[in-house]
């Protein structure tokens, strides 16, 4: 056995020693060598992370429709234009506002939706 693999041995040991040895061993390394750490190692039970997480950046919109504004047609055709629906269906979906137009779409899709409907006089909101 080289002494690489003999360190390894040790180290391998030492590890997977309890706390009752660990104390005990520390008391040896004291009284008999005369070897005293600055600070004795603590046990502890890992504690949960009491970090903030940082908050992940939202990467998916739900676009709601607010309110219709004073242009009702013009936001009846810019839903039916985003959703692909039928007029009345998209009017239906207008006259019902609040209400979801698209839902869990990425960012830009969702910032550009935004846009066009804003732009027809619609109150929009990105959540």
């Amino acid at each position: 056995m080289n002494e690489v693999q003999k360190l390894e041995e040790q180290a391998e040991k030492l590890v997977n020693l309890t706390v009752k040895e660990v104390k005990e061993l520390l008391h040896i390394l004291k009284e008999k060598h005369g070897i005293e750490p600055a600070t004795a190692p603590t046990v502890t039970a890992a504690a949960p992370s009491e970090e903030k997480e940082t908050p992940k950046e939202k990467t998916h919109f739900d676009v709601l429709l607010r309110e219709i504004g004073p242009s009702k047609l013009a936001v009846v055709k810019a839903v039916k234009a985003i959703t692909g629906q039928d007029l009345k269906t998209s009017k239906e979906l207008v006259e019902s506002a609040p209400k979801h137009i698209k839902k869990e779409i990425p960012k830009a899709e969702a910032e550009e939706i935004q846009k066009q409907l804003q732009e027809a006089g619609a109150a929009v909101e990105l959540q």
